[in-house]
Formats: C-alpha cells, structure tokens, sequence
C-alpha cells in the first residue's frame, strides 16, 4: 500500500453490502477519510464511531475485517497512528465475532504486520507502547516475537518495556517468566516491575517470595497499570484473582497475605486497593470472609475507611459479625437527619448484626433508605426475612400513616418488611388499609401476607378494604381478595379487564391467571387473544408467550394449543441470538406439561448443548420422557457442567434433583463434591450483592443432593 494514499482503493469495495454493529456498512469509508483528514473534532468522531460500529463493546463483525487494511495503512501513513492502533489491537484481541468466520478478523490484522511492524521502532514512545499491545494480539508469534524480543533489548521508556514484555508474554509466556524473573528486582522502574508480576503468573509459574515483595513494592498500583488491560485496572485485585484461580493452598494463602499486607498498611490509598483485593477475594474464595474479616475490621481506621468496607461486610452477612463493632458508631450517627455515611454503615449492620441495627433504624426510619432496602430484601424479598422488631414496626407504622411523604421504593420496602413478618405485623393492617388507595400493587400484597392467619375480626375490614378496590380494577387487590377469601369472581374480571386492554400488562396477568387454574377457565380466549404478532422475535414477545401458554395450560389443561405457543417461541427464538435464557423460561413451561410436552422433544434436546439452557431442558425431557427415557447419566453431566460454567447453578441443582441419584456414576458425584465442598465459589457473576449469597445457597442445596446419594461431604459449613 502507498503510504502516501492510504485510502486507494477504498470506493471500489462495495461496502454497503457488508455490516457491521449498526447493519450497512456504508459508512465506513467516510469515517476512515475523516481519520486521515486536518480535522481534529471530526477525526476524533470518526474514532469513536468506528469504535461504537466495527468493534462494538469488543464484538467484530465483517466489516471489521474490510477495515482493517485501510486502517493499518492510515496508522502507518502517521495519521492518529496510536489510536488507530490501539483500534486494531482491540479488533485483533477479540474473539466475540459476529456475522464472520472465526478469526477472520485477527487474521485481516495479521495480514498487516508488514506495514506495522516497523512502528515498533517509531520515534514517538505513545506508538511504540501501543504497537507492543495491538500486534502481540495478532497471535502471530513467528513474525511478532523477534521484533518485540529486540524491542526489549533496546528499550528504554520504562511504560514502553512493561508493554513489551506484556506482549511476550501473550505469545511465549516460558521466555516472558524467564525475563520476568529478573525484572521483579526493586532497581527496576515500577510498570516493568508490575508487567513482571503479571508475565510471572500469566506462564504459570510458582508464587515466589521476589514475587510477594515485588507486588507489596508497587502499591498503591493503580498509577502504574497498562492503560490497555482493562480486565486488570486493580492490580492487586487481579493478583489476587489469579492466586485464587489456581485453586491450591499455598496460593490461596500468598494472595490472603497480600490482601493482609495491604489492609494493614498506614497508606489509606494502599488499604483502599486492599478492600478492593477483599471483595474480590470474597467473591471468588468461600474461606476468604471468615479469613479475611478481621483485617478488614482492623483496617477501618476512620470515617472514610468504614463506609468504603460497609458494602463488603454487608454482602459477607454473618460471616461479617465481628464487624459490628466496627459499624455500630457510625450506623448510630445522627439519626434525625439524612446522613449518606451513616445509611451505608447500617445498611451493613443489618445484614451482618440486625438484632443491633434494628434499633437504629427504627429511630433513623425516613432517612435511611439504605438500610430499610438492607432489611426488606427488595431484589429477593422471599430469602431476605427481616427479624421482627416491635419498635421497629411502631416507626414503619408511623411512617405509613403518612403517605403523602413516602416516595421512590419506600413504600415497597416498608410494605415488604410487615409482608415478611406476617401475622406478628397485624397491629398495622389499619394503616395498610389506609395506604391502600396511596400504594395499591406494595399495600395489597402485604394485607393478604399479614392477614392471612389474623383473627376473623382482624380480616373482616381488610376484606372490605380490598373488595372495594377490586370494584375499581385494581388488579393486585383482586389478587389479594382471591387469596384471603378464596372468592375467584373479582379477580377474574380485573384479569379480563387486564388482558382486554392496549398496554396492558400482560406477563402478569399470565401468571395471575395461571394462579387460578381451572376457574380462570373463562379467561382462556382472552389469553388466546393476547399471543400477539407470531412473527415477533423480542424477549419480550417471547417471554410473553410463554407466560400466556403456562395460564392456558393451568387454566384448560388442553395441550394441543400450549404446545403450539411453545412450538412458536422455540423457533422464533432461534431468529434471536440473545434468547438463551428466553428458551430456559420455555423449557420449563414445557416440563409442566408432563407426557403431553412430548411433542417438543426436539426443541429441548437442541437446548441441550447450551449450558445456560441445559438444565431447563434436562427438566422438561425428565417430565415428558417416555419408555425411551434418556440417558440420565448425560444429561446429569450436562446439568454439572451448566454449574461448573457458573450458567445455570440454581436450574442445575432443580436438574440434579429431578434426575435422582441413580443418574450419578462416581465420576459424577465427585464433580459435584467438588461444586459442593470446593473453596472456589460456583456462584461468581449476577448481581453484585446478591452472589455470595447465590453461591451459598447453592453449595447448600449441592451438599443436599451429595447426601440423597448416600455420600455426605465432610467439609464443616
């Protein structure tokens, strides 16, 4: 390619017959003038639209591959040649491809190197940088290693060497440990000495003492990280998480170490990267908490310090009790006003002491929406039971009686609180009934929760409460009446209400109906009517059609209609390529069918191969089988994997269960010993407060199983 003309040749590609994240690719050919153009503003536009469209959050597409020459010969004509580097390097790196054979688009970078190559030696150190991390990513090792090896030996700009041997190492990790070891000596600068710690662990090779000191040396780290290895921006974390993965006692010990080393330095920069190293810790170790809590007590030395590790604690729940003390005065803190640190230190305290924190939200109730989330569980109302406090529920009360004040998730969360506590809240059905009109959906559901076990006379105005707003088509009122009183007729009419209007909302009146079962008989045409556009590929399209085939099965135990809705959304699904857990929700709509879901066998074998949909479809072919049932023992390695892969780990033990233990050979249920008993949490994605609960639960319900099987886990919980 003409350095001079970069662009030759870019016309003749037809481009709108390519793609990329926004569909036609016809734009692709202005935005690359733009790069090579004098206008700064539009240049740095063209950048970020080629970012947003052939790399799109790390996804390539053909079009990426068609770019890539053009770009190559830009960066090397010297028009934003770091930026376009580092663009390529990204598209190089990725391995998210879609519409385009795989690595089709590392490749189209590969084919570049001879224009590329040479900017390893260019003048300005930013290339230079850049260069080592966008052309390691090639994977092309024959022609990238002896340049970056004789880059290595010439170099002197300490962020240029880091990158360098950063890209050794991705290419041949044995000869990066070999350079990394005598790069860990202190004499060297801090981004050389870091690349160093990171070549050391990426090639596998043991903790070492140079290691430890060399790691504690650089902290705080943060300032001395590669800019590109956005997966490492906490150093320290990444460390630890790396120990960690190893799954082996002595460098479970070495990364608790640093962890301890760094809480208990006098830095508060070094302990706050400290705490980050913890929460990750803790969310990847079972035995970090109980190892790790008491520095992280130690280590919160002021007001600063406690509300930067309340959220840990919190997350850590009992395993955290240690730590009240440390919450306690700060969580009291001027409980008359708002007060964003002292909400966080109680919001901690009530999941790690609430007998202690109930007091003081009681006297804070208003003020601390933290806290009073910490204590309903909004996210998991169901697991999250809040201990019944008796000055707590004078002020919720209190706080009822006022609805013109209450605003946002407030009325959820109180709401949730006395629905948790059931009968033991009757003192305030008043004021739930009063709230009623205020908060019909939060009130209704927690006057069926609290008066379900109340004195008839406790019940009686509830009834006429609810009653009354039913008349008005509250849908939740009529939902709650039904519970209470066992009188279907509101119900039904706020549900065809509900299912008859435009904008109504339909999965919910899917699932109240289904709630009724064959009385919600009249409602089946109405649901019949709701199934919407066939064609219509959407999660939620596809959602909503399964919640409408679960009512019809519930309410007419006729099949042949079910099987077809769900017939429809497995193969318009297939058009979605992020319907996976679309397809779960189906397949476990099918597993109720029983024997007459047989039918879609097909479809829940396909599933089979997707570990997020295995276990629902193990399920559902568990329900439907027939004489010629399946190979359990498959299908019970496919629930484990789903769990080991952290896809499915709840569905894999509803799987397991479903299976029984006659479908567990001895390989298997050492697999699961390992899932059950294991220091390596199952359980590491989701939402973030929520995991380290998840992953309880589940070991939990996986020691459960081992025990059915006749081998019981020895590990103490």
């Amino acid at each position: 390619m003409d350095l001079v003309h970069p662009l030759d040749g870019l016309d003749a590609f037809p481009w709108a017959s390519s793609s990329h994240a926004y569909g036609s690719a016809e734009d692709v050919p202005d935005l690359l003038r733009a790069l090579t153009g004098t206008d700064a503003d539009a240049a740095d536009e063209a950048l970020s639209e080629l970012y947003g469209s052939v790399l799109h959050q790390g996804t390539v597409y053909a079009a990426s591959a068609e770019a890539a020459p053009f770009l190559a010969g830009i960066a090397a004509a010297g028009h934003r040649t770091a930026d376009v580097l580092a663009l390529l390097g990204g598209m190089a790196e990725s391995d998210d491809e879609c519409g385009v054979a795989p690595g089709a688009v590392r490749a189209a970078v590969a084919e570049q190197l001879p224009l590329l190559l040479s900017l390893l030696t260019d003048a300005e150190p930013d290339v230079r940088r850049t260069a080592a991390w966008a052309l390691s990513h090639t994977r092309a090792a024959e022609a990238v290693l002896p340049v970056l090896r004789a880059r290595w030996a010439e170099e002197t700009e300490p962020a240029v060497r880091a990158e360098v041997l950063s890209g050794i190492a991705r290419l041949d990790p044995g000869h990066a440990a070999a350079e990394a070891a005598a790069a860990l000596d202190p004499s060297r600068p801090a981004e050389v000495r870091l690349a160093a710690v990171f070549a050391h662990l990426d090639a596998g090779a043991p903790w070492t003492g140079a290691a430890h000191t060399a790691m504690l040396s650089l902290l705080p780290a943060g300032s001395v990280r590669s800019g590109f290895d956005i997966d490492r921006g906490e150093p320290l974390a990444s460390v630890v998480e790396i120990l960690l993965g190893r799954d082996h006692e002595p460098e479970r010990e070495a990364a608790f170490a640093l962890v301890d080393a760094a809480l208990g330095d006098d830095r508060a920069e070094v302990r706050a990267e400290g705490r980050w190293a913890a929460d990750r810790a803790c969310a990847l170790s079972r035995s970090a908490p109980r190892r790790l809590v008491r520095s992280l007590c130690a280590a919160a030395v002021d007001e600063e310090s406690v509300v930067g590790t309340a959220s840990l604690l919190g997350r850590l729940g009992s395993a955290a009790e240690a730590a009240a003390d440390v919450l306690l005065p700060l969580a009291g803190r001027n409980p008359d006003r708002a007060d964003d640190h002292a909400d966080r230190a109680l919001a901690a305290l009530v999941l790690v002491a609430p007998a202690q924190a109930a007091p003081l939200l009681a006297a804070g109730l208003g003020r601390r929406p933290r806290a009073l989330g910490a204590t309903t569980g909004l996210l998991d109302p169901q697991h999250h039971a809040f201990p019944y406090d008796g000055g707590l529920l004078d002020a919720v009360r209190a706080r009822l009686a006022r609805p013109a004040e209450l605003s946002g998730n407030e009325p959820w969360r109180l709401t949730n609180l006395l629905a948790g506590w059931g009968a033991e809240a009757v003192a305030a059905l008043p004021e739930l009934c009063a709230a009623l009109p205020h908060f019909p959906q939060q009130a209704s559901r927690a006057l069926a929760a609290v008066a379900a076990d109340g004195a008839p006379a406790d019940r009686a105005p509830v009834v006429a409460a609810l009653r009354a707003a039913a008349e008005k088509e509250v849908l939740p009122a009529a939902k709650a009446l039904y519970d209470l009183t066992d009188d279907p007729a509101p119900l039904l009419r706020c549900l065809a209400h509900e299912l008859g209007r435009d904008g109504g909302d339909l999965r919910e009146a899917a699932r109240l109906a289904a709630a009724l079962g064959p009385r919600g008989a009249a409602l089946a045409p109405l649901l019949h009517g709701a199934l919407g556009d066939p064609e219509n590929s959407t999660m939620p399209a596809l959602d909503t059609g399964t919640a409408l085939a679960e009512a019809l099965w519930h309410v007419t135990g006729d099949p042949d209609p079910v099987v077809a809705v769900l017939e429809s959304v497995f193969a318009r699904a297939e058009r979605n390529q992020w319907s996976r857990w679309s397809v779960a929700r189906a397949a476990r709509a099918t597993a109720l069918l029983g024997p007459a879901g047989r039918p879609l066998t097909a479809r829940l074998r396909a599933a089979l191969g997707d570990p997020v949909q295995a276990p629902a479809a193990i399920l559902a072919l568990v329900a439907v089988a027939d004489s010629a049932t399946p190979d359990r023992t498959a299908l019970a390695a496919a629930a484990l994997t789903s769990a080991e892969l952290d896809a499915d780990p709840a569905g894999a033990c509803d799987a397991l269960e479903a299976l029984g233990a006659a479908a567990l050979t001895d390989d298997l249920l050492r697999r699961l010993a390992v899932l059950a008993d294991g220091d390596a949490r199952v359980v590491r994605s989701g939402i973030e407060d929520r995991v380290i609960d998840q992953d309880e639960s589940f070991r939990n319900r996986a020691r459960a199983l081992l025990a059915a099987c006749g081998n019981p886990t020895t590990t103490a919980s």
